[in-house]
């Protein structure tokens, strides 16, 4: 089982003008733990799982690009992206821009979206209807996977319903091939995983009890998709909270095993205290080293 630390809320000690050296300091201190990924929320302003709409709260490229300038080899992605935040071209740019500049560790991470009181308090588009959100979603990655394509892009147009573009040329072109690695989160079992099965290379379904059926419902997905379900990553996202002082280190292991129980191979959380960094540390210490020796449920069969 991989870990990964997902950056949220920035309400730390010392304000605005100490962010950004708390959050290089924050990456490079994941990234020397073992972190696999570092994630970003796409949102703008704060929400209730955050505690309020005036949680201090920034723009997640932005915040990839500065954690991809102090780290060198863990994942970078938002968690999630809605479609219609950013137009789908310039959404792909931006994706390709963090992949080349952080040499090839740049992934789209995209759901549906889920805050209409963000989206209309700032302006931004976000369809009423959730089917037009999800045909949103789809015509989103079709439109990057056109911009993905060989070493310009494509030539032809994209035209949907919600995405339209006359020439998907980007040059240049991401290091990531055949293009940067795609999440779709979300455990819809009509529209989130069919979607998942026919374009992503990772899931991101929460971790209930339902995991379990949730991943053999797509695991035929990806069957009637002529797909390979074992080179779909299957991530979950989560909640570290191992104590100041790394008392609940083995209650964090003890939930990791029931994650893998239920087949998850990566698990994307919050660190609670990460901003301290000793929190960080006792992850790399204790629970990392506990969780590679994890196999998710069915991972054996699917090798062979």
């Amino acid at each position: 089982m991989k870990i990964g630390l997902h950056v949220v809320r920035y309400d730390w000690d010392g304000g605005p003008r100490k962010t950004g050296s708390r959050l290089a300091e924050i990456s490079q201190a994941a990234e020397a733990a073992g972190f696999d990924t570092i994630t970003v929320a796409d949102h703008l302003w704060g929400s209730q799982y955050t505690g309020g709409q005036l949680t201090p709260t920034l723009e997640a490229y932005s915040v990839l690009s500065t954690i991809a300038a102090h780290t060198r080899r863990v994942r970078l992605m938002s968690l999630a992206t809605a479609p219609t935040y950013r137009p789908a071209g310039l959404l792909a740019k931006i994706v390709t821009t963090l992949d080349v500049l952080s040499s090839g560790r740049a992934w789209l991470g995209i759901g549906a979206g889920d805050d209409p009181d963000e989206a209309a308090g700032l302006g931004l588009p976000f369809p009423e209807h959730i089917g037009d959100r999800f045909d949103a979603l789809e015509e989103t990655v079709r439109a990057c996977l056109a911009m993905w394509e060989g070493e310009r892009g494509s030539e032809a147009a994209v035209a949907g319903e919600h995405v339209r573009m006359g020439r998907a040329l980007n040059v240049p072109q991401s290091l990531s091939r055949p293009h940067p690695g795609i999440l779709i989160a979300g455990g819809g079992e009509k529209r989130t995983l069919p979607l998942v099965a026919r374009y992503a290379d990772a899931c991101n379904v929460p971790p209930s009890p339902e995991l379990p059926h949730k991943l053999e419902l797509l695991r035929r997905l990806c069957d009637e998709e002529g797909r390979d379900y074992a080179a779909i990553e299957k991530t979950v996202p989560f909640g570290f909270d191992v104590g100041e002082d790394g008392s609940k280190a083995d209650e964090v292991i003890g939930q990791l095993r029931w994650l893998a129980s239920m087949g998850a191979e990566t698990v994307l959380g919050w660190v609670v205290g990460m901003e301290k960094i000793t929190p960080i540390e006792v992850m790399g210490r204790r629970v990392i080293p506990a969780a590679a020796e994890l196999e998710p449920a069915g991972a054996a069969a699917d090798r062979r």
